[in-house]
């Protein structure tokens, strides 16, 4: 065994280093902490200098109000702020940064320099240190109002630390992807990023919308803008807004995924969940979805004092939060065509697509009758409005044998011109040429059928022939006990059998042959972890979209048209029909601009 050591107080240095340890763990951590102190002092233009990927040197300048002469050597102590003052601020944090500790952990590790103005001083002041362990007096400089700090060799004096930095092209590219996840929150704030003197972005302030497009397009390029959707929903005190690729626009990486609360870049699992969840069903397996949303609410319903980086937040009413977002963005993808925007309203390719604008989703299609069985809902005719799907309007059944020379009478996925071997409508529309995979477009529309009756009709329990009896943790009881009534909605019936034991008598019918003890246990596993539980909804879904891929129109059946313009109604009537139950689209717009392109028209 090891002898005892008495119990002492750390040197202030080796404290400082340790906590320096929580807040910089590369030299991305540098320029995060810097770039959040410009903006909570209102800099908006910050030019950033990196050398060597941030290990050799880092310079953040801004145009912010600056620090006072007098506050200089304060501003580099451990916990000195100027954006709380009380307790009761701590519950209402407006700033970005705010537990005082940037500054003085940065220096602790670094070659550190300080140099600020405020507007009511004649000249600038400077202060430096090699490791904070000797600060220089304040010394004018020659500099215009604002800050500029200068950070080099990080680590220097902490060699454990600098050994497991990375190499300085990767370490720069966790500099880049911070630098624009900052620029895409902040639009009207100026950015300029060097690398070895070589610059990388330079983003102008923008105010309005086309700005924030061109800003968007920059950085997460021209596929991204051209696939995203608007969003912006509001329920009492939250707002949530932004932009969302459309499903057929994925990522087999998570990597083009941007979260904000109240301005602040985080990486939230109940956000990330719920977005996910809003992406069910339309996304191909194993692809991630891609988004830029900003999630508003006040500051005393948010605890963002959870993690050192600040990269985590905590919500007072998770729950409320979870379903607002969830829902939201599930209504955004599942606008019905025909009530999108009539003008350039088309899942669009090429450069055409640049240009498409979306409004805010208008309400779910309410059903007004319910097919008689679950064959109704597989029929290939038109039945009447379920599953959020409408008849066709009158006015496009005339239009549809009249002369279709005008745009004023079509519809938005136009009318069927041919069937291409048995696979693919060929359809006119206002804008060009539409292409639909008739499988895949029925296959949605029989799928959002079935969904619709089975809410409708509810979850029907079936009884097990033999109760299951499951051990359970002391915390998967806990989470059963708290949860009991999203059970038993859920077609489960279970009872405490024992101290850590439960005894599964029920479970939904439509899940009857998969093992009871396995789903409760993914489902208790979901509920500790988000508060909620799709696992029960993902399941019964799979099951009839199983169903509606064996119902629907199958490849190489040949259509009438008055058959193939039905299925174009239906499309354009039926929620999230712009891709099939496993994700790929259904179909595709060609605009005139492109046809012409195609066969060199005009050139």
């Amino acid at each position: 065994m090891s002898s005892r050591t008495a119990i002492h107080l750390l040197p202030d240095q080796l404290a400082s280093q340790i906590a320096a340890g929580e807040v910089v763990e590369r030299p991305a951590s540098v320029v995060k902490e810097l770039l959040e102190n410009a903006l909570d002092a209102g800099a908006d233009r910050l030019d950033i200098h990196v050398e060597e990927g941030g290990i050799r040197r880092i310079a953040v300048h801004d145009n912010g109000h600056g620090i006072p002469k007098d506050e200089l050597p304060l501003a580099v102590c451990r916990h000195a702020t100027s954006k709380i003052v009380t307790a009761e601020d701590l519950h209402r944090i407006h700033t970005l940064g705010f537990r005082g500790e940037a500054l003085a952990s940065i220096s602790a590790v670094s070659r550190f320099e300080l140099a600020s103005r405020t507007a009511e001083e004649a000249t600038g002041w400077r202060i430096a240190s090699d490791g904070a362990t000797h600060w220089t007096e304040p010394a004018p400089v020659a500099i215009p109002v604002g800050t500029r700090i200068e950070v080099k060799d990080l680590f220097f004096n902490v060699p454990a630390r600098r050994k497991f930095l990375k190499a300085p092209r990767t370490e720069f590219g966790h500099i880049d992807e911070l630098v624009r996840r900052m620029a895409l929150a902040w639009p009207s704030v100026q950015f300029t990023l060097q690398h070895n003197g070589k610059t990388v972005h330079q983003l102008r302030p923008v105010q309005d919308e086309a700005g924030q497009l061109r800003r968007l397009e920059m950085l997460l390029g021209k596929g991204f803008v051209e696939a995203a959707l608007a969003v912006e929903f509001e329920s009492g005190p939250l707002r949530l807004r932004g932009w969302m690729a459309r499903p057929t626009f994925n990522r087999a990486q998570a990597d083009m995924q941007y979260f904000y609360v109240n301005g602040r870049m985080v990486r939230d699992k109940l956000l990330v969940h719920a977005v996910r969840q809003a992406y069910a069903d339309t996304l191909y397996h194993g692809r991630q979805p891609a988004y830029v949303l900003f999630l508003e609410l006040p500051p005393e319903q948010v605890d963002v004092n959870v993690h050192p980086a600040k990269s985590e937040v905590r919500f007072a009413e998770a729950r409320w939060v979870y379903d607002f977002v969830r829902r939201s963005l599930k209504d955004a993808i599942a606008t019905p065509i025909e009530s999108r925007p009539t003008t350039n309203d088309m899942p669009a390719t090429g450069e055409a697509a640049a240009e498409t604008t979306w409004t805010k989703p208008q309400p779910l299609l309410k059903a007004s009758a319910n097919p008689a069985s679950w064959q109704a809902a597989l029929a290939f005719q038109a039945p009447q409005a379920d599953g959020g799907v409408r008849e066709p309007s009158p006015r496009y059944e005339a239009a549809a044998v009249a002369d279709t020379e005008s745009a004023t009478d079509m519809p938005p996925l136009g009318f069927a011109r041919a069937q291409l071997h048995g696979v693919f409508i060929v359809a006119e529309n206002a804008q060009g040429m539409v292409l639909v995979d008739m499988h895949a477009a029925h296959e949605r529309i029989v799928y959002e059928r079935l969904k619709q009756q089975y809410a409708e009709q509810g979850i029907i329990s079936q009884p097990l022939l033999v109760p299951v009896m499951m051990p359970v943790s002391v915390q998967e009881l806990h989470t059963w006990e708290a949860y009991q009534a999203h059970f038993t909605r859920w077609g489960f019936e279970i009872e405490a059998a024992g101290p850590q034991q439960l005894r599964i008598n029920a479970v939904p019918a439509l899940l009857s042959k998969a093992p009871a003890e396995a789903l409760v246990r993914d489902v208790l596993a979901e509920l500790h972890a988000a508060g909620n539980s799709g696992e029960v909804e993902r399941r019964i879904h799979a099951i009839l979209s199983s169903m509606a891929c064996h119902g629907s129109v199958r490849a190489n059946r040949r259509l009438t048209l008055d058959e193939m313009n039905q299925l174009l109604r239906d499309m354009e009537a039926t929620l999230r029909a712009d891709q099939c139950n496993h994700g790929r689209p259904t179909w595709v717009q060609l605009d005139m601009q492109q046809l012409d392109r195609l066969f060199m028209r005009g050139q």
